[in-house]
């Protein structure tokens, strides 16, 4: 179906002309496939707008009828446009996310003046998806709701008020909860921020959450220089390896824990070793050989936990006086253990971490930026790799969420058929 809108503020005069004509069309039609009357809004002190439906092919007769007719009285402003509808994975309650998420369709509203509307190119699942569709996370938006926190979309159109993003640039957006997984959508300007469009689609879908998280970590802490040793457990996770990118970027040793009984055990090392990694241990050989190790290494500055549990006992022993532990995560669902003797003879010092409150800091918006940037040029310059992942067809959704709510694979990322 197309439509067309005619849309003019008319004196009063020419409203009542128009009101004649409309009332006189909608008498003399009487062929079943005429253009439809559907709509006309009658205020002489507003704009009037007509809104016309009909198949393509017998649109365009009647649209120089109406042309001719209304240009005794008025220049109306035209615009053709379709219905758009969109495709989004919707969830209407909480719970296991394979059960509770749907593939639905939604009908798009115009653009409004300060609004853009997109498509979305590639949107990842993130365990952070996983847990808010559960109702474990702590955003929660309302009811239904559409999944999906990260992704890349290339907009197709902006409204009048828009003039600092284009058609066709590409975006990721920035608040949380913004519901990635769909294949259509409208957002305020000020919720998407333009990328670069040299990207690779999985690099600029990749690069809100993980990526940006490793470098907040790495630059908001301490002031690390070359030499310098970061300490991480969880060093396999998407963050993980990105942190050992970086630290090789800046120059920086990294000391790497996983954790024990892990199949892949060697090849795991190998590949965090290629990734940059200057040592890796299990979490028990950690615990064995951690005296010795720091003997030859400097003391870390910062140590990066995903984990929590008793192991970080070892951990915060290690660092140097004054050394910052940052938490990002707590995998084992376990309490955060560290010693008194840490805090009290060393001045250790904790913080947690979490991006989406990062994010939400109006403070940080030129940091942002510069982030992003920077983030994108090591991509770009082939120094920071995305880490390993799954592309998954966008409407193969269900097996994509049940593996990654079981913990199983590589990262999941949907992509949509229109981008091949």
């Amino acid at each position: 179906m197309a439509l067309c809108v005619f849309t003019r503020r008319l004196s009063l005069k020419a409203h009542r002309a128009y009101e004649q004509f409309a009332t006189r069309f909608e008498q003399k039609r009487t062929h079943p496939k005429t253009v439809p009357l559907s709509n006309v809004i009658r205020n002489p002190h507003e704009e009037v707008r007509l809104v016309l439906s009909a198949p393509k092919c017998r649109l365009a007769p009647c649209f120089r009828m109406h042309v001719k007719l209304l240009g005794s009285f008025i220049r109306p402003r035209v615009s053709l446009f379709r219905t758009i509808v969109a495709q989004q994975l919707e969830y209407t309650e909480r719970g296991d996310p394979p059960t509770v998420v749907k593939l639905t369709n939604h009908v798009l509203s115009s653009v409004r003046p300060d609004e853009v509307r997109y498509k979305i190119m590639a949107a990842t699942i993130n365990p952070a998806d996983i847990n808010t569709i559960q109702g474990i996370y702590p955003i929660q938006p309302p009811l239904p709701a559409v999944g999906g926190m990260e992704g890349v979309m290339r907009i197709e159109e902006v409204g009048s008020d828009v003039w600092d993003i284009a058609v066709g640039d590409w975006a990721i957006p920035l608040p949380a909860g913004f519901g990635t997984w769909r294949t259509d959508g409208i957002a305020p300007r000020s919720d998407v921020i333009k990328i670069s469009n040299k990207l690779s689609i999985v690099q600029a879908a990749t690069l809100a959450v993980n990526p940006s998280t490793a470098y907040r970590m790495l630059k908001d802490f301490v002031d690390l220089t070359p030499g310098d040793v970061v300490l991480q457990n969880g060093a396999n996770s998407a963050v993980g390896q990105l942190v050992i990118q970086l630290c090789r970027h800046l120059n920086v040793s990294t000391v790497n824990l996983i954790r024990d009984g892990k199949a892949d055990e060697k090849e795991t090392k190998d590949y965090l070793g290629e990734l940059g990694a200057d040592v890796v241990l299990t979490e028990t050989e950690f615990k064995r050989k951690a005296r010795s190790l720091f003997e030859k290494l400097a003391a870390p500055k910062l140590a990066l936990n995903c984990v929590s549990g008793r192991g970080i006992v070892y951990m915060a022993g290690c660092l140097a006086p004054k050394g910052k532990l940052v938490t990002y995560g707590g995998m084992s669902k376990q309490p955060l253990y560290v010693s008194t003797g840490a805090f009290i003879f060393k001045e250790i010092q904790l913080h947690g971490f979490w991006m989406t409150s990062w994010n939400r800091d109006t403070a940080n918006q030129v940091k942002r930026r510069k982030m992003l940037d920077d983030l994108t040029d090591l991509s770009l310059s082939g120094k920071l790799k995305p880490v390993k992942y799954q592309l998954v067809p966008f409407k193969e959704y269900q097996d994509a969420l049940a593996a990654t709510t079981a913990g199983h694979g590589r990262k999941k990322i949907l992509v949509f058929e229109w981008c091949g």
